[in-house]
């Protein structure tokens, strides 16, 4: 493979793109901002990404960290009594497992890992601006140790997070959900508790009248708690505490203190005395990718972290943009169709997250009604998950939770992007009323035909071309 590539950002959607490019041959610059470690929030990860992380060949490293071993969550939501999903239970395999993570030491091992592949990396980097002739883009200028740099790519992949640079800076083509103008304020506890029948190592979810908690165990008995809440209620909670952290933490512990649950769990606990506060606003760009370029993770799109989706929408992503690079240089695909192929995944992969984190916020529709809704999300694509295997203990996973289960494990995504013909559009009926007419997801066309491989390497390949690229 003979491309250069700058990517731009070390997170986990820059660490993923970079390590599989550079793994199959690709010249790749990688460019962060910040030197690692460096602390980042989004510490529940979805089991999808161990499947990415041992393709990008790093998962002797990630588990000899020694992370909190994760097999589901359980929610305590509205109305509605705890029902908990199990992803060994409901997939029948103890494969099925990720891990709770501290991201500082998390991304860096993927950082580090990059480098090991091959990759260049610059950490105090400050990517500036990206140059475009004729409308493709051509390298990146940047700086580093106040001197200016210009590195020449013919693919540049924006993994720079929020920031967005060309979303924001260049294309101006980001578009906000209204609906999720959220706040999460947090903290750490050194001691705690998780609700019970919660699978090892589980997130809990708990709902309250103005949004919802988290509670997430970590490694050496520590409890990352937050509660997240529109911005609305934010600052009228916020005009009643003095400005500055001892304010906001005030406010941080009062509000733990409303949920009886949430109480109970961090009573047995000590509080660490660093809370933190972020918006978490969503939002999509009109187009995550086009001629020479690749939005990764949230610098193409951000969700409400209900759901614990963003490593994986950052690693899924990262995945996707280097098998459609890697198809385009070895000439199995066009560059279009490498572009259409990404561009339908990773938009669909969102909006089908988008859909059921909507869902969850009408909070006394019961349960039932969001299994219906991820089950029409999968729209039948998984149907060695949709069996009717009884659950030995009723208050645990129940079959009709399994299309659930699969969509919150990002084991859909996987399959769409595995399957020929690749991701369809969703169905209207289903997202008519959750994108707030801000953005047709069901009109973008779909990469038919095509569909990921992993071996013998990694990229796009062909229904019918050959069965010697058929996915593994």
């Amino acid at each position: 493979m003979a491309s250069e590539i700058v990517v731009m950002g070390g997170g986990p959607a820059g660490s993923i793109a970079a390590a599989l490019l550079a793994r199959q041959g690709a010249r790749v610059k990688l460019l962060e901002r910040a030197h690692f470690p460096r602390y980042h929030i989004g510490e529940s990860v979805a089991t999808s990404c161990r499947s990415i992380i041992e393709l990008a060949g790093a998962l002797e490293k990630v588990e000899a960290r020694g992370y909190q071993v994760k097999e589901g969550l359980l929610l305590r939501w509205g109305a509605e009594r705890d029902w908990v999903v199990d992803w060994p239970e409901i997939f029948g395999t103890n494969a099925q497992t990720s891990w709770q993570v501290d991201r500082a030491d998390f991304d860096e091992v993927l950082l580090r890992h990059a480098a090991s592949q091959g990759v260049e990396v610059v950490e105090g980097a400050q990517a500036r601006r990206v140059l475009f002739e004729d409308g493709r883009a051509a390298g990146v200028e940047w700086t580093h140790e106040g001197r200016e740099h210009t590195t020449r790519a013919d693919y540049v992949i924006d993994a720079t997070g929020r920031a967005g640079l060309l979303s924001v800076r260049h294309l101006d083509n980001r578009t906000p959900h209204d609906v999720f103008r959220n706040v999460a304020v947090w903290g750490y506890y050194q001691g705690g508790a998780l609700l019970p029948r919660t699978p090892r190592g589980g997130i809990n979810v708990i709902s309250a009248p103005e949004g919802w908690y988290w509670v997430i165990p970590l490694k050496d008995d520590v409890y990352s708690v937050g509660f997240v809440t529109h911005q609305d209620h934010f600052l009228k909670r916020k005009q009643g505490y003095p400005a500055g952290a001892a304010g906001m933490e005030a406010l941080f512990l009062d509000a733990v203190q409303e949920s009886r649950t949430v109480r109970e769990l961090v009573a047995e606990g000590v509080f660490q005395h660093d809370v933190r506060v972020e918006q978490d606003f969503s939002y999509t760009a009109d187009s995550f990718c086009g001629p020479g370029y690749f939005l990764a993770g949230d610098a193409a799109c951000f969700l409400d972290p209900l759901l614990s989706t963003g490593v994986h929408l950052g690693m899924y992503s990262g995945m996707l943009a280097a098998a459609s690079i890697t198809a385009a240089d070895a000439g199995d695909v066009t560059e279009e169709e490498a572009l259409s192929f990404y561009e339908a995944l990773y938009r669909n992969a969102y909006a089908r997250m988008f859909s059921m984190v909507a869902g969850f916020y009408e909070q006394y529709r019961g349960k039932s009604t969001y299994f219906w809704l991820a089950q029409r999300l999968a729209r039948g694509r998984h149907p060695e998950l949709m069996g009717r295997r009884e659950s030995p203990d009723p208050m645990r996973s129940a079959p009709d939770s399994e299309a659930f289960a699969a969509l919150t494990a990002g084991a859909l995504d996987l399959d769409d992007a595995q399957r020929a013909g690749g991701a369809g559009p969703l169905p209207a009926d289903v997202l008519a009323d959750r994108m707030s007419g801000q953005h047709d997801i069901g009109g973008h066309d779909t990469a038919t035909g095509l569909y990921l491989t992993t071996a013998p390497r990694l990229g796009i390949g062909r229904a019918g071309r050959s069965a010697e690229a058929a996915p593994a």
